[in-house]
């Protein structure tokens, strides 16, 4: 039997994958230019992990978060999993440089 959706909630669920298909496509291009930064740190010979950027990073987050009535830790949450990727982007170059 298939379910029958006000279509008020089938526009508000198309609306959310929209925003779904946006925030991918926004993490995609964050990791491809943590690559770029990636590139740019080992031609500069300076070091991939760069801890106390993350944490400025985070930190910035948190502050637009409240700015929009966000849930701080949650917010905090993301942003260390997108910073985690990063980083594997980044570090992904690194060891490719090295097997070289």
């Amino acid at each position: 039997m298939s379910e029958v959706v006000p279509p008020a909630l089938a526009e508000l669920r198309e609306e959310i994958e929209d925003i779904d298909r946006t925030l991918v496509a926004l993490i995609a291009r964050r990791v491809r230019a943590a690559r770029e930064v990636g590139r740019a740190k080992r031609d500069s010979r300076l070091p991939i992990l760069d801890p106390a950027r993350e944490a400025a990073v985070v930190r910035r987050a948190v502050e637009l978060a409240r700015s929009y009535q966000l849930d701080e830790e949650d917010v905090r949450e993301i942003f260390w999993h997108i910073i985690g990727l990063s980083r594997r982007a980044q570090l992904e170059g690194h060891a490719e440089q090295i097997a070289r």
